[in-house]
C-alpha cells in the first residue's frame, strides 16, 4: 500500500500575508527614497562625472594608434600616455566617491525599510498573523529582506555605474560618427527582447518561489514546534513527507530559475555578437572611403567592447532586481495591511509614541487599530459598545458585547472555553480589530495607555535588568527592584548568580513560567498604564505556581483599572465585578457572592470548578 503524495503548497489552508502591486511597490520605494533625494542626486552627479572621464581612454587609445600608424616620433606619444594615466587616477578617486554615496543611499534606504516592516508587522492583528501562519512572515524577515539587502549592497551601485556608462557610451559613439551609432543599435533589438522576455517570466517565478520557500518554513516549524504531539501520535512519515514535497516544490522552482538564467545569458552573448560585427564592418568601410581615421575606428571598437560589460552587467542585474522586486513586493504588502491603522479616514491618530519593545504577549503602547475608536484621558473609564467580532465567513466569535469598566475597577471576565474571552481581551487591549462596534479607551500622555500580559510571555535574551526596562527604559535600579518586589519576585530575582545583570533568555538563566511571568506582571509595574488586561496570566505555571502568580497579579493591579481573563475562579473571587460570556455573548454580570447564589450560568461553573472547595474571601 502506497502513501498518497502530500498537497503542493498552493493547496494549504493558510491564508498568505498579501503582495503589493508593482505600481504600489515603486510608490513605496520612492516613499523610501525621498528624505533623501540630496544624497542621492549628489551620488548620481559624481558618477556621470566619473563615467564621463573615463570616456575619454577610448579616444586616447585611438589617438596612440593614429600617431603609430603615421609613423610619427615617440615622444608624440607622451602626451596621451599622461592623460590615460591622468583619466586612470580621476576616474578611480570619482568612481570610488560616487559608489559610496550610492551605497550608503542604498543602506539608509534598508534600514528605514526594516524599520518600517518591524514596526507595522507588529500592529497587525493577532488573528490575521495567526491564519497566515509563522512561515510565511519568518520567510518575509529573513529571505525577503536579505534579497532586498543584496540587491541593494551589490546590484543598486553597479546597476547605476553600468546605466550611465551604456548611455554616455553611446553618445560618445555617436560624436565619432552616427552611423557607429547606428551600427552598435544592432544589438539593441535582441538584447531588449532578452530582457523582455527574462522579465516576463522572472517575476512569477521569483514570487512563487518565495510563496514555496515560506510554505517550506510554515511545515519545518510547525514539524519542529509540534515534534512530541507528532512522535507521541505517530506521525513521522505524514510530516515527513510534507515536508519532502515542499522541499521537492522548491527545488523544482530553483531549477526553473536556473534554466531561465542560462538561457538569458545566451542570447546576450548573441546580440554581442552581432553588435561588434556590426561596428567593425562600420568601421572598415568608413576607413576605406576616408571618412575616419584608424585610430577613431579603433576608438569606436574599443567603445562598442567597453559596452559589454556595463549592458551585461544591466541585463544581469535584471536577475537581482526582479528577485528583489518580488522580495520588495512582498514587504510593502505587510507594511500596507498595517497602514489602515494609522491613515484610515475619519480616524484618530494613535496617542502617544510607538510600542517600546516588540512584546506581542506584554503589549506596551497606545491602542493602534482600524475600527471605530475613541480615547479618553487616563484613569477615565473603559466602554465597549456592541462590538461583535468573527474570524471569518460564518465564524462569529463575539456578538455585540457592551462593558464598562469603571476607573480603578477589575472587571474578571469567565466563561467555557471558545466563549470569547480571549478575543474581548485583545479588542478590548487594541491587539485586535473588532469586526463591528466601538471601544472607548484611556490615551496616555507619552506613557502606555494599556498593557496586555497573557499566558504566553517571552523571555528577552540579555540581562534581567534589559529585559524588564523594555516596559520603562529610562528606569533606574532602584525602580526594577521596587517593581520585583511589588510582584515578590525580587527575592529570587537577586539570589540569581549575578542578580539582575544576570543574563536570561535563550542561551541564559532559565526561568520557569512562574519567575517568567512574574518578570511580565513586573514590566507591568513598571509600564504603568491607566488599563491592564491579564488574559490567563496564571495559567502556565500549574496550581502551586498560579497561587504565588495570583499574589503577584492582584499587587500588579493594585489602584489600576484592570480586565482579568480568569483561569482560576478564584481571580473572579477577588474581582469587584464578575462578567459571563456564552457563545460570545454576556448573559451575567455582577460581583461574584451575588452570581454565585443567583443559581445562573456563573453558579454553574462555580460549583463545577470549585467542588469541595472552599471559596476565599475577597
Amino acid at each position: 500500500m502506497t502513501t498518497p503524495p502530500p498537497p503542493p503548497p498552493a493547496e494549504d489552508s493558510a491564508e498568505l500575508l498579501p503582495v503589493a502591486t508593482p505600481a504600489r511597490t515603486r510608490a513605496a520605494l520612492r516613499a523610501l527614497i525621498r528624505p533623501d533625494r540630496g544624497l542621492a542626486l549628489t551620488g548620481t552627479g559624481v558618477l556621470v562625472a566619473a563615467t564621463a572621464v573615463g570616456l575619454l581612454v577610448q579616444p586616447l587609445l585611438g589617438r596612440i594608434v593614429d600617431i603609430v600608424a603615421d609613423g610619427r616620433p615617440a615622444g608624440d606619444l607622451t602626451l596621451p600616455v599622461v592623460l590615460l594615466v591622468a583619466v586612470a587616477a580621476v576616474q578611480g578617486v570619482t568612481t570610488t566617491i560616487g559608489l559610496t554615496r550610492v551605497a550608503r543611499l542604498g543602506e539608509t534606504v534598508l534600514a528605514r525599510l526594516r524599520e518600517q516592516f518591524v514596526e507595522r508587522a507588529l500592529d497587525l492583528p493577532a488573528d490575521r498573523l495567526e491564519r497566515a501562519g509563522a512561515g510565511d512572515l519568518t520567510a518575509r524577515v529573513t529571505g525577503d529582506v536579505a534579497r532586498v539587502a543584496e540587491a541593494v549592497r551589490s546590484a543598486l551601485p553597479e546597476m547605476a555605474r553600468s546605466v550611465l556608462a551604456i548611455l554616455l557610451t553611446l553618445g560618445a559613439l555617436a560624436l565619432l560618427d552616427v552611423r557607429f551609432l547606428l551600427a552598435a543599435l544592432l544589438a539593441v533589438p535582441v538584447q531588449l527582447l532578452t530582457a523582455r522576455w527574462y522579465v516576463r517570466r522572472a517575476l512569477t517565478l521569483y514570487a512563487d518561489q518565495r510563496v514555496a520557500n515560506g510554505a517550506q518554513q510554515q511545515q519545518l516549524l510547525e514539524t519542529i514546534g509540534g515534534a512530541v504531539t507528532v512522535r507521541g501520535h505517530r506521525l513521522e512519515r505524514q510530516h515527513t513527507e510534507r515536508s519532502a514535497g515542499r522541499s521537492r516544490m522548491s527545488v523544482e522552482l530553483t531549477m526553473r530559475s536556473v534554466n531561465l538564467v542560462l538561457g538569458f545569458y545566451g542570447r546576450l552573448h548573441i546580440a554581442e555578437y552581432i553588435g561588434l560585427a556590426a561596428v567593425l564592418i562600420a568601421g572598415f568601410w568608413l576607413v576605406r572611403d576616408g571618412a575616419v581615421s584608424i585610430g577613431t575606428a579603433t576608438a569606436a571598437a574599443l567603445y562598442f567592447h567597453s559596452l559589454f560589460g556595463p549592458v551585461n552587467a544591466a541585463l544581469v542585474l535584471l536577475d537581482d532586481a526582479q528577485s528583489a522586486a518580488a522580495g520588495l513586493a512582498r514587504l510593502v504588502g505587510v507594511t500596507d495591511l498595517a497602514r489602515p491603522a494609522e491613515t484610515g479616514a475619519g480616524q484618530p491618530e494613535p496617542a502617544g509614541g510607538a510600542e517600546p519593545a516588540p512584546v506581542p504577549q506584554q503589549r506596551t503602547g497606545p491602542h493602534q487599530q482600524t475600527g471605530p475608536r475613541q480615547r479618553t484621558a487616563p484613569g477615565a473609564v473603559v466602554a465597549v459598545d456592541a462590538v461583535s467580532h468573527a474570524y471569518g465567513p460564518g465564524r462569529p466569535v463575539l456578538h455585540e458585547v457592551s462593558l464598562t469598566l469603571r476607573p480603578g475597577e477589575h472587571v474578571a471576565l469567565v466563561g467555557t472555553s471558545g466563549a470569547g474571552k480571549s478575543t474581548l481581551a485583545r479588542i478590548v487591549a487594541g491587539v485586535q480589530q473588532p469586526t463591528a462596534g466601538t471601544v472607548t479607551a484611556p490615551a496616555g500622555a507619552g506613557e502606555p495607555s494599556v498593557v496586555l500580559v497573557t499566558q504566553e510571555v517571552h523571555v528577552f535574551t540579555g540581562s534581567l535588568a534589559e529585559d524588564l526596562r523594555l516596559a520603562h527604559p529610562g528606569a533606574t535600579d532602584a525602580e526594577l527592584r521596587g517593581a520585583l518586589s511589588t510582584v515578590h519576585a525580587l527575592d529570587w530575582a537577586e539570589a540569581l548568580p549575578d542578580g539582575l545583570d544576570t543574563v536570561v533568555g535563550e542561551g541564559g538563566h532559565r526561568l520557569d513560567p512562574a519567575r517568567a511571568q512574574q518578570l511580565a506582571l513586573a514590566r507591568l509595574v513598571l509600564a504603568d498604564p491607566a488599563l491592564a488586561v491579564l488574559d490567563e496570566a496564571t495559567a502556565e505555571a500549574g496550581s502551586a505556581g498560579a497561587r504565588v502568580l495570583e499574589r503577584s497579579a492582584q499587587a500588579a493591579l493594585s489602584g489600576r483599572t484592570a480586565l482579568i481573563v480568569a483561569h482560576r475562579l478564584t481571580q473572579a473571587v477577588a474581582a469587584d465585578r464578575v462578567v459571563v460570556l456564552e457563545a460570545g455573548r454576556v448573559v451575567e454580570s455582577g460581583p461574584h457572592d451575588e452570581l454565585r447564589d443567583a443559581d445562573g450560568p456563573y453558579a454553574a461553573l462555580w460549583r463545577a470548578w470549585s467542588g469541595s472547595r472552599t471559596a476565599p474571601h475577597p
